[in-house]
């Protein structure tokens, strides 16, 4: 259920909305215990998804490093080269 939550902070080029509202999306629908709201709660829902999104944007906004930015493709290489020694090739 959490697969987009991935790390956003000190990355070139930055995160994106997308990025950051889908992170946002997966952390309440996590916390929330489903991955589409009743009619009911759809309003708490979507204000849930949108304050997390704007916390976060602040956030990324704010951190300070002094870390060189990581590669958005180096770091996909990464994660397949670790994919693959746990599931083996495809």
């Amino acid at each position: 259920m959490c697969r987009n939550i991935r790390t956003l902070a000190n990355f070139e080029p930055p995160a994106t909305n997308d990025e950051i509202a889908a992170a946002a999306l997966q952390y309440v629908r996590k916390v929330a215990g489903t991955t589409q709201p009743s009619k009911t709660n759809e309003d708490a829902f979507a204000r849930a998804v949108e304050a997390i999104t704007r916390i976060t944007h602040e956030l990324l906004d704010e951190l300070v490093t002094t870390a060189p930015p990581k590669d958005r493709e180096v770091e996909a290489a990464k994660a397949r080269a670790r994919n693959e020694a746990r599931f083996g090739p495809r």
